[in-house]
C-alpha cells in the first residue's frame, strides 16, 4: 500500500532557495538582505512569531523552522556577512558568545545526550543561505535518526516549535547566568 507524508510548509522554504541563490551568487556583503535572519533581526517586536528565543546588541538565537533535530537553534549576528572572517574581531567575540548561550540554552531546557554545533560557510559548504553566516546548534539523542529518513526523507519532530521555544526563554536565565559566570574558561 502507497502512503504519503505531507508536509506542505516546506513548499514556501524550496521556493525561496532559487531567490537565496541569485542573493548569494550577485556577491558578497548584502547591505540591505531581505533573508530570514535579517528579517527577524530587523522586526524585534515579533520575535515570538519569528521563534526569536533571544537577542543581544550584536545578534539573536531563534529556532530553525526546518529543523534536522528537536530543538535546532540559529546564532546569528544582526549584521549579515557571508563569511566569519568577514566580521570584525569584537563581532566574532560577540558570535561566539551567542553560541555558547544557545548550548547552554539547550543543555538546560533539553538535556540531549549530545550536540552538533557548527558552521556552514559558503553555498559549496552546505550552507543554505550563503549571504549571512550563522550556526546551527542542534541537541542530539541515541536514537534520534530513524527509519523515517532513510526510507521517507523525511524528518520526525516530536514537539512543536512553540513549545521548544517556551521551554528556551524558560531557561535562558539561567543560560545567561552561567554563560557570563565563566568568560574565561576554555
Amino acid at each position: 500500500m502507497e502512503r504519503n507524508l505531507w508536509a506542505p510548509w516546506r513548499m514556501s522554504y524550496i521556493r525561496g532557495l532559487e531567490q537565496e541563490a541569485g542573493v548569494a551568487r550577485a556577491g558578497a556583503v548584502n547591505e540591505g538582505s531581505t533573508n530570514f535572519l535579517s528579517a527577524a533581526w530587523n522586526a524585534p517586536a515579533q520575535d515570538a512569531a519569528n521563534l526569536v528565543v533571544h537577542r543581544d546588541a550584536h545578534g539573536l538565537l531563534m529556532l530553525n523552522r526546518y529543523p534536522y533535530a528537536n530543538g535546532h537553534l540559529l546564532v546569528a549576528l544582526g549584521d549579515a556577512r557571508p563569511r566569519l572572517l568577514d566580521y570584525t574581531q569584537v563581532q566574532r567575540a560577540a558570535f561566539w558568545k551567542l553560541v555558547d548561550v544557545a548550548a547552554a540554552v539547550v543543555e538546560r531546557a533539553l538535556q540531549p545526550q549530545g550536540m552538533n554545533v557548527g558552521l556552514n560557510q559558503g553555498r559549496a559548504g552546505g550552507a543554505g543561505l550563503p549571504e549571512h553566516l550563522h550556526a546551527h546548534v542542534l541537541p542530539r539523542w541515541s536514537g534520534d535518526t530513524n527509519f523515517m529518513a532513510t526510507v521517507a526523507g523525511a524528518r520526525v519532530v516530536p514537539e512543536s516549535l512553540e513549545s521548544v521555544a517556551a521551554a528556551f526563554r524558560r531557561v535562558l536565565p539561567e543560560a545567561l547566568a552561567s554563560v557570563e559566570a565563566n568568560p574565561d574558561r576554555g
